[in-house]
């Protein structure tokens, strides 16, 4: 059977990562991709894209909910210190916002001007950073409700509970994963 050549010369077919698709052996594996510079911003920025619509659906929903709460009966009859907390949670939840979807119109600006790779690493930057927005958005909030709820001196340990959770999943999982069972190159 004749090898098929894509257009740059290289063998079409087989799985990403495998022997067909150009991908390097490494302890008796097949892993990686053969990909330009190109190919490699386009597969990236599909990933990111997705992983944005995930968080933005989350802060989006979680924003529009602490905008509506200074309309509630209740809001008036806040503590001053509530009142602080409620600024700053929706302060940190406007900042989120605006990083998670900052990766958007990083891409319509720059668009065509041949700069995806760059681009992937701005929206990548941005959407971390957005993560790390959203957790704080997150933590504020709950201490918030918490508060409100009860005066139980318990809250703030139930909070740092569930931040040390969030951290967990979202941080210290992948970065154990990623220095677990990547090598460097």
């Amino acid at each position: 059977m004749p090898v098929q050549r894509r257009d740059d010369g290289r063998e079409a077919g087989g799985a990403p990562g495998s022997r067909e698709a150009g991908g390097r052996q490494e302890h008796g594996l097949w892993r990686g991709r053969r990909e330009t510079p190109e190919e490699r911003a386009d597969r990236r920025w599909t990933e990111l894209v997705q992983e944005i619509r995930v968080a933005q659906t989350g802060v989006q929903i979680l924003f529009g909910f602490l905008l509506t709460v200074v309309f509630a009966p209740r809001f008036a009859d806040l503590s001053d210190v509530n009142r602080t907390i409620y600024i700053v949670t929706v302060v940190l939840g406007a900042a989120a916002t605006g990083a998670l979807i900052g990766p958007v119109s990083f891409h319509r600006i720059v668009s065509g001007r041949r700069i995806k790779p760059q681009t992937v690493v701005w929206a990548a930057r941005l959407t971390f950073t957005g993560l790390v927005l959203l957790l704080a958005t997150m933590v504020s909030a709950l201490f918030l409700v918490l508060r409100v709820a009860t005066d139980d001196g318990f809250v703030p340990w139930l909070v740092s509970g569930v931040a040390l959770w969030y951290l967990l999943c979202w941080f210290v999982l992948p970065m154990w994963a990623r220095h677990r069972y990547t090598t460097r190159d």
